[in-house]
């Protein structure tokens, strides 16, 4: 376990959540579920079927103990879940026939328990889409107060590096918003800022990523890029946010200090904007795969309350360190 791991479970461990896992089925899930029951740093609850989740178990020897499972099936709650979102959604044109067989589907009810305090935050994504996670989401939960853009990030965490803050950094959007406008680019760097801080404990150094530094390369795409740091620094003056620049600029000081003299980021910056979903999905993938970084999320920000998604290739030690994210940006809500 890397030292990054540890801290992101020790300030989870200092206010216990309750966090439910929409994918109580998977092997991974419940792989997890016993590393975390293990290691105590939070609470969780398995959505699934029962017999299912315990014939699982047994045959892989994973031990969850009395972690509580929630069937949808057979939720003593699952009308009035579904009378809730009936209510949320008649506008729409649900009727209440189709809201109880909505609320049937474990990402809809996992939901719903965030939205009625049965658990503090969600995660899920092992084996759904973003879009089975996050289309609940905003159907139930809304967007944070003050928030326009929902995105996602992941934090990435290098092993033996000297650069971001002792290895760890934040990479934005790299999961949802495919091709952001300026103003997008701009509520991306605003949330990713707050969310390096709520994580990780240090300030952000927030830099917007382009193939071009201080105007090095002309061409719309850099144009786009120029124009978000712009209305990011008119937003938001009190961040060390700059740009555009490129990515060895962005984190190598003697970089920086040669292709941005004078930047209060270049060569320091931590929570890195890139462009558009192209560049941040890459991007994270060869940090991951190459630079043998660990990778946690996607990890939504916008949402009203705690959920998050997973890499459809992730392993049981992801997810755990996803409810440790979790956990902590429940207690933050706080």
């Amino acid at each position: 376990m890397s030292t990054f791991t540890e801290s992101l479970k020790a300030r989870a461990k200092e206010n216990i959540k309750t966090i439910a896992l929409a994918e109580g089925e998977d092997i991974r899930t419940l792989k997890a579920a016993e590393i975390i029951l293990n290691e105590g740093y939070a609470k969780t609850v398995l959505v699934g079927d029962p017999d299912k989740i315990k014939t699982i178990c047994a045959a892989e020897g994973i031990n969850i103990g009395d972690t509580p499972i929630v069937n949808p099936l057979t939720s003593e709650h699952l009308q009035e879940y579904a009378d809730a979102f009936y209510e949320m959604r008649k506008h729409k044109g649900m009727t209440p026939e189709k809201a109880y067989e909505t609320m049937k589907d474990p990402s809809y009810y996992t939901v719903m328990m965030v939205k009625t305090g049965a658990a503090d935050g969600m995660v899920s994504g092992a084996c759904h889409s973003s879009a089975d996670t996050i289309r609940p989401s905003l159907q139930i939960l809304k967007t944070a107060p003050g928030t326009k853009l929902v995105s996602a990030f992941f934090l990435i965490s290098v092993p033996d590096c000297e650069y971001g803050e002792n290895g760890t950094f934040l990479f934005s959007d790299s999961a949802l918003n495919i091709n952001p406008s300026a103003e997008d680019l701009s509520e991306i760097a605003i949330s990713s800022a707050k969310s390096f801080k709520q994580l990780v404990g240090a300030d952000p150094k927030v830099a917007m990523l382009s193939f071009s530094t201080y105007g090095s390369a002309s061409d719309p795409l850099v144009d786009k890029v120029q124009e978000a740091t712009r209305i990011t620094k008119e937003k938001a003056p009190e961040l060390e946010l700059d740009g555009e620049m490129q990515f060895d600029a962005a984190i190598v000081p003697e970089v920086g200090a040669s292709k941005a003299p004078g930047s209060p980021v270049a060569g320091h910056a931590n929570t890195l904007i890139f462009p558009d979903l192209n560049a941040g999905n890459i991007g994270y993938k060869i940090a991951q795969r190459l630079g043998k970084a660990e990778a946690f999320g996607p990890v939504l920000q916008g949402i009203a309350k705690p959920v998050n998604d997973l890499s459809r290739g992730c392993v049981a030690e992801d997810i755990a360190g996803v409810v440790a994210i979790t956990a902590i940006q429940a207690a933050s809500a706080e």
